[in-house]
């Protein structure tokens, strides 16, 4: 599975860290999300999921 992050719908909300802070980062210049595992392990895929459902603008995208 690959993760990633479309920064161009990144609104900074940051609802990723909260669900998801092995997985994810901050960038407090750009106010945008950073993707720091892009290939989560199996026992990260629940998290990784739960980050992508509850982005609310929709940034994040887990695929085969």
């Amino acid at each position: 599975m690959k993760l990633t992050a479309d920064l161009g719908l990144c609104q900074g909300h940051q609802e990723c860290l909260a669900e998801a802070p092995e997985l994810f980062d901050f960038d407090d210049d750009s106010y945008q999300v950073v993707v720091r595992i892009t290939e989560p392990s199996g026992g990260q895929l629940d998290a990784a999921r739960a980050a992508v459902k509850y982005c609310p603008a929709f940034a994040l995208i887990l695929e085969d």
